[in-house]
């Protein structure tokens, strides 16, 4: 059986191509800068990598780009769209309506696009993948795996607002955390790497990307998440701003004469590192702008870096200890500035790296001092082999 797994974010794409008989990787890729202009595809088959410099103005552009990718006669690995079996997409928001996978069908769409003012970022380019692949690869199955499933085990003392229980019980206005197959995938692997089980651990997962969530996991099970009711809320992000006062949204409706649905969109697009800095949301456009003396760019990259940090001793303070704080998605994987300021200051807890282990970028590997009582550890993310997994038990029940 072959799955191919489409994992879209908010200004990326992620797939691959998965033999489950083997599960050997048999093709993936990235598709970068969705949006953006430079827009990349850096497509990987037979331990070579091929960069395409295409334009990729949205996802749909990105699929199509991938699709060719997988059946090139230069670099593809199959025949034809008909040898996949099934599509498993990375989905980011369904509300209550789903803690679990499930088949595609008209009825989950639908719901989908009920959730899309619950994630604008991240719903319309599922969505818009899903539609793709449904027109490249007819009466294929399509899985959605959602991104709230793993934060499902989080207490109502987590996920419940100090609002009118009204709101919830109306509207299901609650906590709900994202990145969940990300930050379940490096909490196996951090156990793992430390010869124990989760359920033994007490580790914070440090997801940073374009979008960023760090998550509390006690015992192999979500605590707490920075995300909530949106993947607005938490640390600042690529074009999010994060939590912030929420009398700010009613202030500056007031003063700019702007709809609420304005705000929310500057909110969702205009925030963040790219607000900030006004330089780009991508993070290594203001790396290299602050290094050049923006000061804009400087004072975000440090906004960025003292949030996280804050959310990690809060969640230390949670869960009454900590054994390893985990770095993982794209900034997290990659950039050793970023695990250096993090980290640094963080001694009181135990908190300890190593200069030259931080040197790495995208492998796995304990960046520890030797003397650390807190494990501090780089695991490249793998949502797609959970996805993968995921998809393959519903098909095969079919």
């Amino acid at each position: 059986m072959k799955i191919l797994v489409i994992n879209a974010g908010s200004s990326s794409l992620k797939y691959q191509l998965i033999d489950m008989d083997t599960n050997n990787v048999m093709a993936k890729g990235l598709c970068e800068r969705i949006g953006i202009e430079g827009s990349l595809l850096t497509h990987q088959a037979g331990g070579e990598k091929y960069p395409i410099s295409i334009e990729m103005k949205d996802h749909s552009d990105a699929i199509n780009a991938v699709i060719n990718a997988l059946i090139s006669k230069e670099h593809g690995v199959i025949a034809d769209m008909s040898e996949i079996s099934a599509v498993g997409h990375r989905v980011v928001h369904g509300g209550e309506e789903f803690s679990g996978s499930v088949i595609i069908t008209e009825a989950v769409k639908n719901a989908l696009e009920a959730c899309i003012e619950l994630a604008p970022l991240h719903n319309p380019p599922n969505l818009t993948g899903i539609a793709a692949c449904e027109k490249a690869m007819p009466g294929v199955p399509q899985v959605a795996v959602f991104d709230t499933a793993f934060h499902q085990s989080m207490p109502a003392s987590s996920y419940l607002y100090p609002l009118p229980y009204e709101y919830y019980e109306k509207y299901k206005v609650r906590r709900y955390g994202f990145h969940g197959t990300s930050h379940k995938y490096v909490t196996q692997r951090a156990a793992s790497m430390l010869g124990k089980k989760a359920e033994e651990l007490k580790i914070i997962t440090c997801h940073l990307g374009n979008g960023s969530s760090i998550t509390a996991v006690n015992g192999g099970k979500s605590m707490d998440t920075t995300m909530g009711f949106t993947p607005l809320a938490g640390t600042l992000m690529g074009t999010r701003c994060g939590d912030i006062d929420p009398a700010i949204v009613t202030y500056i409706i007031n003063k700019e004469g702007k709809s609420a649905e304005e705000v929310d969109s500057i909110m969702n697009k205009k925030s963040g590192i790219y607000g900030v800095s006004g330089v780009s949301s991508d993070f290594r456009d203001v790396a290299a702008a602050a290094a050049d003396g923006n000061k804009r760019a400087e004072v975000g990259l440090k906004m960025f870096y003292y949030e996280i940090k804050k959310f990690i001793g809060a969640y230390a303070a949670a869960m009454n200890g900590v054994d390893a704080i985990v770095f993982t998605a794209g900034i997290g994987e990659n950039d050793k500035t970023l695990r250096k300021e993090v980290t640094s200051g963080l001694s009181f807890l135990g908190v300890e790296i190593d200069d030259e282990k931080n040197s790495v970028r995208g492998e796995e590997i304990d960046i520890s001092a030797s003397d650390a009582k807190v494990k501090t550890l780089v695991i490249p993310t793998n949502e797609e082999l959970m996805i993968a997994l995921d998809t393959k038990e519903i098909v095969e029940n079919l």
